[in-house]
């Protein structure tokens, strides 16, 4: 079942690439014209914040834009080879036993040679005993895990890693039904001995045409993945993905002796500290003491530079913990003959205590202020160098493992995971055939707690690693995954964009300056081109329901860059929530859940209202007006889904069927052409 409505001829590639460049332009030429001449800083307070939404908002069409340029339909792969190992992953922690079972008879049932395994996170003996009985191999936390962190699905699959050895990987979340042929059709792919990933759509079987909950994303399981599967940027997306072992070990390795690097530099600084803090409080006449210090600071300073020229970082800190070794004997030495000088002295003391002023005489002051003030931290410091290195957490003994392949900085592991691979060098492939079919949320609660997570888990991966600072991406690269982490910062600009008629409308506050001609000669261009762009690039795609959604979740985006940030930077817990895969039967409407979408509605048609009144007793401008009004009406169409979402209870279907012509063989991609 391919995706794409429209084939992606040369004219339409060419088209769309001639619309990007256009829409750009426009783009350009009305932002900067915003910010040199229609800002009205007298009413800084609401031009400010929307020139600096439109200007997000170019930037975002830019990122799109960039995206459609290389849009790629991939022609079928070569059959695979028949003697590839492949490990089936099927991911639960506490779905229905039905529904998995549902899902490892289908992935049993895969006509390529392979092996099932269910990892069950909930370590369910009953859901042991059904597979088992089946023949499906079952996989839970090994007793490394007790105590440790565990990292939610991440911590899952690489806990299942360790138990297995398949060469290749396809992961499936529970409720994904995959096709017989799913693996035919491409570990072809991996021919190419630089690929680690194939992502192919994850696509629905609950969801109706009308699609209230906006579930199937079609465009961006299309023409986004197929863009940035031009720039060799398509990321794993959790499940329905083929994974190369290979590549998933070395970026654990990479990155397990990365981060030993890493503490081992720490260790280094906080070490140069020491020893400087431990020299400045030494006294006159140490001299001997000094010079091991400097010793010290100037081998901390060789190993650093060592570490940067690419050293083996055995080699850095064994030399290191040896010249550390030696200063440590040398002042050991200094300090016993120090106080064996000190213990005659004391000798001489004891001997000469029945005449006071002859023991005076025979000690004298300076011996007596150097025994009073004797300073033991050179040794100590010296000592805590070299315990800084050897406590470097080489086992990782904060870990159930010490090698972590899939990524686990975020409450979401498949695109952190994905990035490093790229930055490895590897390739990934984007798949544009449905070959596997899930559940979506059936209810607005369901939904929102999946789409904050993963939002939640995209804007960590933003700000712990964000792609612009990445190290081995290449330009585009950092700029696709970038594309996919500014899409949730619109949170901040739909609350901007909403306001700002109101304002208007109510208040008569103008954010521009004049609502000229050169404003509408330069903005409306711009805003037609950017709807022809989506619906070129689209190819048939309907596109409405995700535009909507887009801004009428903009209280969950901006709870996800707030609750993610608090979590980076503030410690702060985030919840797991692992969303339910079926309907809540004795849910009630909850409109509480959208209570900040309703009072946006409320305040729109306010508007609209008090708008007409001050236009009808000439408190208002005809085009300011009218102008407004329109975005008005807009927002409120774009909005009019949320009372849509809160009604919805689903097809009341609980598990996902496959559909009749993937139960049955296909022939060869090569057989036929073209999927």
């Amino acid at each position: 079942m391919r995706r794409s409505p429209q084939p992606l001829t040369p004219r339409r590639r060419a088209l769309i690439r001639v619309v990007v460049t256009v829409t750009a332009l426009l783009g350009i030429n009305y932002v900067a014209w915003r910010w040199l001449f229609s800002v009205n800083w007298d009413a800084w307070w609401i031009g400010l914040p929307l020139v600096l939404a439109e200007t997000y908002s170019l930037v975002d069409s830019l990122l799109y834009g960039l995206t459609a340029w290389r849009l790629r339909d991939r022609e079928p792969p070569p059959p695979p080879p028949r003697d590839l190992t492949v490990d089936v992953f099927i991911t639960t922690y506490n779905e229905p036993l039905d529904l998995v079972m549902t899902t490892a008879r289908a992935a049993l049932a895969i006509e390529y040679p392979h092996r099932t395994w269910v990892l069950d996170d909930g370590n369910r003996a009953e859901l042991r005993e059904l597979a088992e009985a089946e023949g499906i191999g079952v996989i839970t936390r090994s007793p490394d895990w007790v105590g440790m962190p565990r990292h939610a699905k991440a911590g899952n699959l690489n806990n299942a890693l360790l138990a297995t050895d398949g060469e290749f990987l396809l992961i499936l979340d529970a409720d994904q039904i995959p096709a017989p042929q799913i693996l035919d059709r491409t570990l072809g792919y991996f021919l190419d001995e630089q690929v680690a990933l194939v992502q192919t759509p994850q696509y629905f079987t609950n969801v109706p045409e009308s699609d209230p909950l906006g579930s199937q994303a079609p465009l961006f399981y299309g023409p986004i993945q197929q863009g940035k599967d031009g720039w060799n940027a398509a990321f794993f997306c959790g499940s329905n993905a083929i994974i190369r072992r290979e590549a998933l070990m070395q970026l654990g390795l990479t990155r397990y002796a990365r981060e030993v690097q890493e503490g081992v530099r720490k260790a280094l600084r906080t070490s140069r500290t020491v020893i400087r803090e431990a020299r400045a409080a030494l006294g006159p006449g140490e001299e001997s003491v000094r010079a091991a210090l400097d010793a010290v600071e100037h081998d901390v300073k060789r190993a650093r530079r060592d570490l940067d020229r690419g050293q083996a970082l055995f080699d850095v800190t064994y030399r290191f913990q040896r010249r550390i070794d030696d200063v440590h004997r040398t002042l050991v030495q200094a300090d016993l003959t120090a106080l064996q000088a000190d213990l005659d002295v004391i000798a001489q003391i004891e001997a000469l205590a029945d005449d006071p002023a002859e023991t005076l005489a025979v000690v004298g002051t300076d011996t007596l202020d150097r025994m009073a003030h004797r300073q033991w931290s050179p040794l100590g410091a010296v000592e805590t160098v070299r315990a800084l290195i050897d406590a470097v957490d080489v086992g990782r003994a904060g870990e159930a493992q010490p090698i972590m392949p899939l990524a686990t900085i975020s409450v979401t592991e498949d695109m952190a995971t994905c990035m490093r691979l790229h930055g490895l060098g590897w390739r990934s492939v984007y798949h544009d055939e449905v070959l596997a079919y899930g559940l979506a949320p059936e209810d607005l609660e369901t939904m929102l707690t999946q789409r904050l997570r993963w939002a939640q888990g995209t804007v960590q991966v933003m700000l712990r690693e964000n792609p612009v600072v990445q190290r081995g991406l290449d330009l585009p690269q950092r700029l696709m995954y970038l594309a996919t982490m500014w899409s949730y910062l619109s949170g901040f600009t739909a609350v901007v964009y909403l306001a700002a008629p109101v304002i208007y409308l109510m208040i008569g506050v103008l954010p521009v300056q004049a609502l000229s001609t050169d404003f509408f000669i330069r903005l409306v261009p711009f805003l037609v081109l950017n709807q022809v762009l989506f619906w070129l690039v689209a190819g048939g795609r309907p596109t409405w329901r995700g535009q909507q959604y887009s801004l009428a979740l903009f209280p969950t985006w901006i709870k996800s860059v707030t609750s993610a940030a608090g979590n980076v930077f503030l410690k702060r817990d985030l919840d797991f929530a692992v969303t339910p895969k079926t309907a809540r039967e004795d849910s009630a409407d909850r409109w509480d859940l959208v209570r900040p979408q309703l009072v946006a509605m409320g305040l729109l048609v306010a508007a609209i209202v008090v708008g007409a009144v001050r236009l009808a007793v000439g408190q208002a401008s005809w085009g300011g007006s009218l102008l407004n009004m329109f975005w008005v009406l807009f927002s409120l169409a774009v909005l009019s889904i949320v009372p849509r979402a809160v009604r919805y209870r689903g097809p009341g279907a609980e598990t996902a069927t496959l559909p009749d012509h993937l139960t049955t063989p296909l022939p060869s991609p090569r057989q036929e052409g073209r999927t």
